[in-house]
């Protein structure tokens, strides 16, 4: 099988030597090329020229989520074709890898490349669901181009809160999650909103032709899987029946007073994949194919832990079947 190791050298945790071992481990079963990541967008780059050459069947994507996530977007350039498309393969190297583990994967680099090769050996794989986005930026109307996202996308205050982390890293700090639990305390004492949020969801309503609207939300999270993040090991599920197989969750919040953050942020601690926060503040949706988010001002918006700056509009789409994946 023809295959493309993307590496990202930059990945949080797998050093040169592990990636050394790892791509020899790989071309004992693969006619395997290696390619190393130089600037941001060229996992994409890369993925998309190996699609287009007809003639490479497996991509493997080495690093955090957001080299998969270019990966993706470089394999679905052209828009999903699950049977003409190479296969992904997911080996972790960030520091939370959520991708990965809501695939079940193992979260070391050396067990998961030995799961992924049990998993060509076997012929093991299943097509997953993917999520699409476009938005607007600020206050323009030009559209941003879409962009699929794997397992996250946010609107608001967590994407504000992803925003601060990207610049703390810029300074050279470490992505821990201690730092991103700093990141969120700050994003609270500045958040001008939380008590009165300026999102508006719209969604398909009940009727053939109808639109429901949802009004007043400080902080909107889509969800294409669950759980949506780890924190250490502990998975977070604020949509507990996400899942690849189905379009996409919506949970929100119209409130984020002091004692709104106490409770949710406690449920959320304490969510399982049977549970997750409920209250009169929350608002949850379960499999929305097509749905809009817009604010009165712009705010923060990120896909799968990538900050992209600000939006006024963005525009969501579950797409079902959308690749194979090796898993």
């Amino acid at each position: 099988m023809r295959a493309l190791l993307v590496v990202n050298p930059a990945a949080t945790t797998t050093s040169a030597r592990t990636r050394d071992v790892l791509a020899h481990a790989l071309a004992s079963d693969l006619k395997l090329e290696v390619a190393q990541t130089e600037y941001r967008g060229h996992a994409r780059d890369l993925a998309r020229r190996a699609a287009e050459s007809g003639e490479t069947e497996l991509v493997v994507a080495l690093g955090g989520d957001g080299t998969v996530n270019e990966v993706v977007n470089g394999l679905l350039t052209h828009g999903p074709a699950p049977e003409a498309l190479p296969r992904l393969a997911v080996v972790p190297g960030g520091s939370t890898n959520v991708f990965a583990r809501a695939l079940g994967l193992p979260n070391d680099a050396v067990e998961a490349t030995g799961a992924l090769l049990d998993a060509l050996r076997d012929g093991s794989e299943r097509t997953v669901g993917l999520g699409l986005a476009a938005g607007t930026p600020d206050t323009q109307d030009e559209m941003i181009p879409k962009r699929w996202f794997t397992f996250c996308a946010g609107f608001g205050f967590d994407a504000g809160v992803v925003g601060r982390v990207e610049q703390q890293r810029e300074r050279g700090k470490r992505s821990t999650h201690a730092l991103y639990v700093r990141q969120v305390m700050r994003q609270f004492l500045g958040e001008p909103n939380r008590r009165h949020g300026t999102i508006t969801l719209e969604h398909p309503g009940a009727e053939p032709g109808s639109t429901e609207v949802i009004d007043d939300l400080v902080l909107s999270i889509i969800c294409n899987t669950a759980p949506w993040t780890y924190l250490g090991n502990r998975p977070v599920y604020p949509s507990p029946q996400a899942s690849f197989d189905t379009a996409l969750d919506v949970f929100a919040l119209t409130r984020l007073s002091t004692p709104a953050v106490a409770r949710y942020a406690t449920q959320l601690l304490a969510s399982t994949p049977d549970r997750g926060p409920r209250g009169k503040h929350a608002v949850s949706l379960h499999d929305q194919t097509d749905f809009t988010l817009h604010s009165q001002v712009p705010l923060p918006f990120q896909m799968d832990g990538d900050h992209l700056g600000l939006r006024s509009s963005v525009t969501f789409t579950g797409v079902r079947r959308a690749l194979r994946v090796i898993v």
